[in-house]
């Protein structure tokens, strides 16, 4: 799983640098202030769990399945949390529970990273 967890960092770094040019040139045109506010926190929210998908990736063949376990939380909780947030402030589409959902296996994921360190080999 290490190639997925860096594949998967690697792509949500680089989408996070492109939402974040794109939020720079464009949203002043397009949102209000608290909208823009939204779009930068899912930005940041993003570009932190890239990075922590991308250690994930470097721990796994220590860390383990708790370290993979880790990955899919990182990675799922990521789409819907970010997802959510992008969908409300670009859309105003509210999706219910979508957002906490994400927060909490973003959460779950930095358990299951750190239970990870006290098991490994």
């Amino acid at each position: 799983m290490t190639k997925t967890w860096i594949s998967l960092g690697a792509l949500a770094g680089l989408l996070s640098v492109a939402f974040a040019a794109a939020a720079a040139h464009l949203l002043p045109r397009l949102l209000d202030p608290a909208g823009q506010q939204m779009v930068r926190d899912g930005i940041q929210i993003q570009g932190w769990h890239a990075a922590a998908l991308l250690f994930t990736g470097l721990w796994a063949p220590r860390g383990g399945r708790l370290a993979d376990l880790a990955g899919a939380a990182f990675a799922l909780g990521t789409l819907l949390f970010c997802g959510a947030v992008y969908a409300l402030a670009l859309g105003g589409l509210r999706l219910p529970a979508i957002a906490p959902t994400g927060g909490v296996l973003l959460m779950i994921g930095w358990a299951l990273l750190a239970l990870s360190a006290w098991r490994a080999r």
